[in-house]
């Protein structure tokens, strides 16, 4: 017998695939509408024949993406009335078991749920990619891939699940109203160490950070750097042709630790006015105090996570919802599964506030960039550059932009350079 929880959170998930559907539907028939030609509103970024192969790549990674949202969506809606609460019955995972233990088994398990989508992942790399040029991979270099990500998901998840349990079997004990208040403090200052540590240990694991070859690229940038008052500990790049033709920029880190990182595909392809007006709206990024916002945006969620999971603990009806016997109440990995399956049935609503967000720090940073560099045409060139180069379609429907962009399309990014605000 399910519970009215169950059917609540099976009810949200098929709503939500419903939702992500008809958007997909709507983008799917403008892609095919405009194929035949280039809108006006883009004249000159494409030839008529790369647009359609825009459109083709597109399509085609919409098409695939539905198959894999109809297979995920089964998936979980079957774990969470079946597997889940099965799971409580045959592992050891309530509060009187082993730290350790219940935070391998909880890793081992979350693990095997990506499994499944593996297949999906090979097909778009090999097949999807491979058809539309971008690939670079080799399929044992993919599978020393997924060998390693699994080792470290295992290795980290089960530490940060045992510090978590830890935490909570402490704090109950000690400070029984407030426990989650200083669980989640020490819980976010791992995360924050984490971010730190990722470029330097965790990163190069998966690919090669060299630094800047090009002189002139390399004094210039570090001048443009200096002049906006941005410190970095290296501009690097990475070896992202080791796995697609696919190019990108981006820092990691903050304070001393921060980096500058390109892709190698995109120093190929790009000029080094251009090169030097992504650098200038990633310190945009950075100067305009964004990557703070974003981390204080996360403390207050994680708060409220954790506040939620002090209100929920002990509750014996939330375990009876849940599924699992009565012997759980009080523990903590019910209810850290339980948002670990269900959490996005939920939080998926709040992603259009979460993307229009963003969208509104990147006209921030295009506008630093425009300021910094002396004109717009630089970061203009750029950015049309990397839509043709890694076949971005340019003009999606406006509900799926507002609903799943968090970065404004083309036309928009180059209205917003162009506005009054960008002199201020």
């Amino acid at each position: 017998m399910f519970t009215s929880l169950q059917f609540l959170v099976v009810f949200l998930i098929l709503l939500q695939f419903f939702i992500e559907q008809t958007l997909s539907k709507l983008n799917d028939f403008r892609m095919i509408r405009l194929k035949s030609q280039v809108p006006s509103s883009l004249d000159g970024l494409m030839t008529d024949a790369d647009w359609k192969k825009c459109t083709n790549y597109n399509i085609a990674k919409s098409r695939l993406s539905t198959l894999e949202n109809i297979f995920s969506t089964v998936l979980v809606i079957l774990v969470i009335l079946f597997v889940y609460p099965l799971l409580f019955d045959l592992l050891p995972l309530s509060k009187d078991s082993s730290i350790w233990i219940s935070a391998f088994y909880a890793s081992c398990f979350l693990l095997l749920l990506q499994i499944p989508m593996w297949p999906f992942e090979w097909k778009r790399q090999f097949v999807l990619e491979e058809q539309f040029g971008f690939n670079t991979n080799t399929q044992k270099n993919w599978i020393l891939d997924k060998a390693k990500e699994s080792m470290l998901s295992l290795f980290l998840g089960s530490g940060l699940l045992a510090l978590l349990l830890g935490l909570h079997h402490w704090g109950v004990q000690t400070f029984p109203t407030y426990w989650w208040l200083f669980a989640f403090l020490a819980f976010f200052s791992v995360q924050i160490l984490l971010m730190v540590l990722w470029p330097k240990f965790i990163l190069p694991l998966f690919n090669k950070l060299s630094p800047l070859d090009d002189e002139e690229l390399g004094s210039r940038l570090l001048n443009l750097a200096q002049k906006t008052g941005f410190k970095a500990s290296a501009i690097e790049v990475i070896d992202g042709s080791k796995r697609s033709r696919h190019s990108n920029a981006f820092f990691t880190g903050f304070g001393k630790f921060r980096r500058i990182i390109f892709y190698d595909t995109l120093l190929e392809q790009m000029n080094h006015d251009q090169v030097e007006a992504v650098l200038a709206h990633e310190i945009g990024h950075y100067k305009l105090g964004h990557v703070p916002k974003r981390i204080f945006l996360s403390f207050l969620t994680g708060l409220a996570f954790f506040g939620l999971l002090g209100f929920l603990c002990g509750n014996p009806w939330v375990y009876k919802e849940l599924g699992v016997g009565g012997q759980y109440v009080g523990s903590l990995m019910p209810l850290i599964l339980a948002f670990a399956l269900m959490g996005s049935a939920f939080t998926f609503w709040f992603k259009p506030l979460g993307n229009y967000l963003s969208r509104k720090h990147e006209f921030e940073a295009d506008r630093f960039a425009v300021r910094s560099v002396g004109n717009w045409n630089s970061l203009s060139s750029a950015l049309r550059k990397l839509h043709v180069e890694n076949l971005s379609y340019p003009t999606p429907h406006p509900w799926v932009s507002a609903f799943h962009y968090s970065h404004p399309t083309l036309l928009e990014r180059e209205a917003g350079m162009k506005s009054p605000s960008t002199c201020s």
